[in-house]
């Protein structure tokens, strides 16, 4: 077997498959969306795992991200006269792309990784076999309450974010540049006024939550696609849980140049 073959067969390959199973899960989850009320209570419950659970991590990471930007920047605009502007920058900033990025990165890490493990343990275990022998539909049963949970929740958590992250930053206005809270905070509101032209949203938050929602969508799928791909025993469920977040990693940041250029542009 020469070195083609050998990375076909171990790369090229497996990649494929993993991407056609992807692709047809999310499928099947967008088909399905009608068993959603059937699957309510299970949605609840991991609306919950991924959204309260999380959220005192999204406060702590939001608003220390909100601070640097604004300790970052603020600086910057100060040598040239202009750090009154600062509202205007980190509540953009903050809905354009640090907040549903970082939700979405804070997802992949946690919910993402949990469903691999969840559905790859179940997996491996031959469950998942044991409902398609009962002939239940295991698309519906198990993949569409997480995909549907991380789905809603994602853009919920950026919104509170984007908040977080502007109080952060203004705590740094006050703090470190000498700027009246109440005058930062008229600036980022107003730095939000611009309305969207087919949803009567402000644009900039409009796209930050539209971000939000593919990434949720995206990170479950890949979560749950990699559980369902896992063998091998307890080894296997590792692998597919680190590989779930690796890919989650690198789709969302594909995404979110694909959806910035889409949106802004």
């Amino acid at each position: 077997m020469n070195w083609l073959t050998r990375l076909g067969t171990d790369f090229v390959r497996p990649g494929i498959v993993q991407t056609g199973l992807t692709l047809r899960l999310a499928g099947g989850s967008l088909a399905r969306v009608g068993h959603i009320p059937r699957r309510f209570p299970s949605l609840l419950q991991q609306m919950y795992q991924a959204g309260v659970k999380a959220f005192h991590v999204l406060v702590l990471v939001s608003f220390f991200i909100g601070m640097v930007v604004s300790l970052q920047v603020g600086f910057e605009l100060a040598r040239f006269g202009q750090e009154s502007n600062i509202g205007l920058l980190v509540s953009v900033t903050m809905a354009r792309e640090m907040a549903p990025f970082v939700v979405a990165i804070l997802l992949a890490a946690s919910s993402g990784s949990a469903m691999a493990a969840e559905l790859g343990t179940m997996k491996v275990q031959e469950e998942v076999t044991a409902l398609e022998v009962l002939s239940v539909d295991v698309v519906s049963y198990l993949v569409l309450p997480r995909v549907a949970a991380l789905t809603l929740m994602a853009p919920i958590l950026t919104f509170f974010a984007v908040v977080v992250g502007v109080f952060g930053g203004g705590v740094i206005a006050v703090t470190q540049l000498g700027l009246d809270f109440d005058a930062y905070l008229r600036m980022s509101l107003d730095s939000l006024r611009e309305m969207g032209e087919v949803v009567h949203v402000p644009r900039d938050l409009f796209g930050g939550l539209a971000k939000s929602l593919v990434f949720g969508f995206a990170i479950s799928i890949i979560g749950c696609a990699q559980g369902l791909t896992a063998r091998n025993g307890a080894a296997g469920v590792g692998l597919t849980t680190r590989a779930a977040v690796r890919d989650a990693f690198i789709v969302v940041i594909i995404l979110n140049f694909l959806m910035g250029r889409v949106i802004w542009h």
